[in-house]
């Protein structure tokens, strides 16, 4: 089975650069970086004191949070749907 081939790209997130890799578009690589930078950056001008690794975990808490609130509401439309079908 070939391997896909792999997007580089270098962003920058809260001011430090990063190489992304990955399958997914370069599109999507940077929409991804801008999402982290905004959430980081939003996250800092309500908390000022937090220094740029706290910043990175509760954007990382804060995202996960969102992840599975997201896949509850996957869950909830698939049954509501499987009842309409059924």
């Amino acid at each position: 089975m070939a391997e896909q081939e792999k997007n580089k790209i270098e962003v920058k997130i809260y001011g430090s650069t990063y190489k992304l890799v990955g399958s997914e578009s370069i599109g999507h690589l940077r929409l991804v970086a801008s999402i982290v930078d905004d959430k980081m950056n939003e996250l800092k001008s309500h908390n000022p004191s937090l220094n740029t690794t706290q910043l990175a975990v509760l954007t990382a808490v804060n995202t996960v949070h969102e992840l599975l609130k997201l896949k509850e509401e996957v869950e909830r439309l698939e049954e509501e749907l499987k009842k309409l079908k059924g």
